[in-house]
């Protein structure tokens, strides 16, 4: 099972588990947010994870403040059944 979260994430059951991560790619969501929270430019998070745009990080910050505020139809949680 495949759920597109945006243009940039996605939660596919057969990719790390179905948590979130880059379309196209393996790099996790929660990966990207750690190093922002630790101070990382998008310059050394891109330098990182070459498959990864500025735009794929905005994407990021924007899905943890849609979260951080509620927004409604924001998937948090999804459960997949093998």
């Amino acid at each position: 099972m495949r759920i597109e979260i945006n243009d940039y994430i996605v939660a596919d059951s057969n990719i790390c588990h179905g948590k979130l991560t880059f379309n196209g790619t393996r790099v996790m969501v929660w990966q990207i947010l750690e190093m922002l929270r630790d101070g990382a430019p998008f310059e050394e998070i891109i330098n990182a994870f070459p498959s990864l745009t500025r735009e794929h990080i905005n994407a990021a910050l924007q899905y943890a403040a849609d979260i951080a505020r509620g927004k409604e139809n924001v998937i948090i949680n999804i459960p997949f059944k093998d």
